[in-house]
Formats: structure tokens, sequence, C-alpha cells
């Protein structure tokens, strides 16, 4: 990939950064994130606030860094749901404050990390946050509304689920960002989400259970999709398709340079290697074993 070369920073490492090393680091940090979603730990707090429908409890612990938002707002920043799976959050801030809701998160992604023995010690978690600290503190949050609530919310005192709420402002800065692009290329919320299950990002069936999408809703975004030439008519990606997706795959790493800026391709790389072994740790306990 190509190179973008941004001004120099404070930190020894910044400056040139490489595209690949946007990649790696993004998905390491996706990777580091993804647990809390899957965890049994996650529905065990929820159910502690009164809250045993899985929808629901995804949607407020998610979005409690924002406050006490309606589910509209929730809809808008999450982008590719159906407006029909956002409104069952309907009541979550009453039966409990997103507070306790982050509270909560907090309390399952500690339980988790303990449960599966992420093998980072002291001084690894130390090196990390001095790596991930400054691009947190320097990350440009115009437009990255998950991104900016997550940022604002107190780190906890774990230093383990301190830096995975670091790492968790990241990935949704990304997330932010590649939702910018994915209107810049007029791919709507169930559009997105057709192309995205056609090139194997996840098992359509849980995109489709997930994101309530009826049969209809479905049909449509793929038959425009397969206007464009980006599928075929049974929903087969196309080398069109294909190219389509990798192009704004690369549009957001080209969004997320800036972001790595203050620690460069060295540090990026370095912070990718640090946090590897949280979704090390969380593979071998086969909590993916239902996506990959």
């Amino acid at each position: 990939m190509p190179s973008t070369t941004l001004p120099d920073q404070a930190h020894p490492f910044a400056g040139r950064m490489d595209l690949d090393a946007v990649r790696e680091v993004s998905r390491a940090v996706n990777a580091a994130h993804l647990f809390i979603y899957l965890v049994p730990e996650t529905a065990e707090e929820a159910a502690k606030l009164g809250a045993t429908d899985r929808g629901p409890a995804y949607f407020a612990f998610r979005s409690a860094a924002m406050g006490a938002v309606p589910w509209q707002v929730v809809l808008a920043a999450f982008y590719n749901f159906s407006p029909r799976a956002v409104r069952t959050m309907e009541g979550v801030w009453d039966t409990a404050s997103p507070e306790k809701w982050q509270t909560a998160r907090f309390a399952a992604a500690d339980r988790a990390l303990r449960r599966v023995g992420v093998s980072l010690t002291a001084e690894q978690i130390a090196e990390a946050r001095s790596l991930i600290d400054p691009v947190v503190a320097g990350a440009d949050y115009a437009g990255k509304p998950l991104a900016a609530a997550n940022a604002s919310v107190a780190l906890p005192s774990d230093p383990l689920v301190a830096l995975w709420q670091q790492i968790t402002v990241l990935r949704e800065w990304r997330g932010d960002a590649h939702l910018t692009v994915l209107a810049d290329h007029r791919l709507g919320p169930c559009d997105s989400l057709a192309l995205h299950a056609a090139t194997g990002g996840v098992p359509i069936g849980i995109l489709r259970t997930t994101r309530r999408w009826t049969d209809a809703e479905w049909a449509a975004a793929t038959a425009r999709l397969v206007a464009r030439g980006w599928l075929d008519a049974d929903g087969t990606v196309t080398e069109a398709g294909t190219a389509a997706r990798e192009r704004i795959e690369a549009d957001t790493d080209e969004r997320c340079a800036a972001l790595w800026a203050p620690i460069g391709d060295v540090g990026a790389r370095r912070l990718a290697a640090l946090i590897a072994p949280i979704d090390e740790a969380f593979t071998a306990a086969g909590t993916y074993a239902t996506m990959r």
C-alpha cells in the first residue's frame, strides 16, 4: 500500500505512516476488542441489570458511553442495523442508567479477561499504554460520535481493563470513519451489510439475525448491488464487488493514517504485537467458534 507522510509528533516513533501498518494495527485493535460481544460474562452482567434479551443489552452496553440517548441516535451511530433491531432498546435507560451499563461492561470485560488468562505482564500493559494513550489523546473526534463518547469515559482502575477501554476508543474511531467512507461510496446500511456478507467477513446468518433486515429489504439491497455489478443475481460477489470492498477498506485506512501518526509505523506495529495475546486467549478459549 502507499505511504502517507505526516507531521512530526512528540512520540519518538512518530512520523511516516505506511498504510499496511495502519491495516495491521486496526485489525489487532478490532480483534482485541471483539470478545465483549460474545462472552457469557456480558450476558450475565446484563441480567444483573434486568436485561435478559441479548439485542437490547448489546445496544445499551455499546451506546452507554453516549449517555441516555434515544434509540434513533443509536441507530444513526451504529448505521447497519435496521430500525426494528435498534428500537428494541427502548426502555433500557429506565432499567438502569448508562453509567451502570458502562460499569457492568467493564465488569464483564474484567471477568472475561481473567477467565481466559490473557498473558500480558504489567510491563507489557504499561508499554501498550505508552503507545495507545498518545493516539487516543491526539485523535480528531470530529464526526466520530462513538469514539468521542468512549474517549470521555473515565478509565477503570484495573490496568488491563483500562487498556481494553483505550482499545475500544480506537476501534470505534475506525468504525466511525468507516461509516463516512460507506456513505461516500453510496452504500446504505443494508447494502453495506449485504456486500460485507457476500465477501465473507461474517457468516450471513449472524448478520441477518442481529441486524434484522427483512427478506424484502435484503432482496432490495442485493438488487441494488447487482445493478452496480458488485453481486451476481444469486448474491455471489463479483470481481468488481471484491475490488469495491477493498477500495472501501483502503479508503478507511487512508482516513485512519493521521490517527496513528503520533506513534508512526514502528509504534503501531509494536502495539499490534503487544495486544495480540488478548485475541489469542479468547480464540483459544473457543469464543469465536461460531464466527471463524
